[in-house]
């Protein structure tokens, strides 16, 4: 259980990023922790001390539910929970109890499932969003030198398609049916570590991220590595997040480990258009609506908003310790952002990670 909670920890600090019996509670609400306002209401800032081991978001379709993905604790605890908070108030209004860890989020575009991914165990838990339930699970089967399940870090739902990044070295992108969880293909020799993965209105393909410094192509219709960019050259880099500006064909990409930028690429070409030196740059959300880019910094503990067109920094936001996933609502007027505790060296935190509701108006 240590290595595996080690491998654990150096995947989870990089962030994001079937056959298990499931026993889960009914979405019921949820004792309140304290709810603070962390600046004066007029900023439009509420922040929530929520749970242990927060990820990833997603919202319903509809905009009334703000799904939360917790692996909870990493020391002496056992499951996760997927939390289900009002998306004005953050106040809990169901919550589904889970024997896996529970990391990245995806929701089918009619709001009654939630994709969760189960990195430790290398699987991917489809939850009923009517009882909380998880109705169905696969669990991949490779293993890493150590014998570990490969981490099964993001997840795409397009077009009834699944694409879950397993980070291994070399790692894979599974493709999953999203309404059986059946495996349809593994795609191969995605590099090392797929961190990060986006779907291009533009181009009609699937950008994947990796440890390596290497963004790839894939093709949905053949799901088949078309090219492979490697935008830094021979220059260390860890890619992780990506973010897309469908109108001029711009691609964000960050890494907040090596090279500790925000490249902006032609998203046909792959060619570096611009490299934002803001400092390290963890999770990446471009606003048309406002035109707009937003980076988190886990680093410094800081947000930042950024004009999309002369990049110029309009606003940061103070979020200590650790800024970590982004989520933009569709209409392009709220910013919600996990912010993590620090690890120890033993796995455990000091105390609970927090969700963050910024309103944009």
């Amino acid at each position: 259980m240590t290595k595996k909670l080690s491998a654990l920890a150096l995947l989870v600090a990089a962030s994001l990023s079937g056959c298990a019996a499931q026993h889960a509670a009914k979405p019921t609400p949820a004792p309140e922790a304290q709810t603070t306002v962390t600046a004066p209401a007029e900023t439009g800032v509420l922040k929530r001390e929520l749970a242990d081991g927060l990820y990833e978001m997603v919202l319903s379709p509809k905009g009334d539910a703000l799904y939360v993905a917790s692996s909870e604790g990493f020391k002496d605890v056992q499951g996760g929970v997927v939390y289900k908070l009002d998306p004005t108030t953050l106040k809990t209004i169901g919550r589904s109890h889970t024997d896996l860890k529970n990391f990245a989020l995806a929701i089918s575009p009619d709001g009654s499932t939630v994709y969760a991914t189960n990195s430790l165990d290398g699987g991917i838990s489809a939850i009923n969003t009517a009882d909380g339930k998880v109705k169905k699970r696969l669990l991949f089967t490779e293993r890493n030198k150590e014998g570990f399940p490969y981490g099964a870090r993001q997840v795409l739902l397009h077009d009834g398609t699944l694409y879950i990044g397993g980070v291994a070295d070399p790692a894979v992108v599974w493709v999953v049916d999203a309404e059986t969880l059946k495996l349809k293909k593994t795609i191969k020799n995605a590099g090392q570590w797929v961190t990060g993965l986006l779907w291009s209105e533009q181009t009609q393909r699937i950008y994947v991220a990796n440890g390596g410094g290497e963004i790839l192509i894939i093709n949905p219709r053949t799901n088949r590595i078309e090219k492979r960019w490697k935008p830094l050259g021979d220059k260390p880099a860890l890619l992780l997040n990506m973010a897309e500006d469908k109108a001029t064909g711009r691609l964000f990409v960050t890494d907040n480990s090596k090279a500790k930028t925000t490249l902006v690429l032609d998203i046909h070409t792959g060619e570096v258009l611009k490299q934002l030196d803001v400092g390290d740059s963890l999770a990446v959300k471009f606003n048309a609506k406002r035109n707009e880019l937003y980076i988190s910094q886990r680093e410094s503990g800081k947000l930042l908003s950024l004009d999309a067109t002369t990049y110029a920094v309009k606003q940061t936001w103070e979020l200590p310790p650790n800024p970590n996933s982004l989520l933009l609502s569709d209409d392009g007027q709220t910013l919600y952002v996990t912010v993590k505790q620090a690890f120890n060296k033993d796995h455990s935190t000091n105390g609970p990670d927090s969700v963050v509701r910024i309103s944009l108006k």
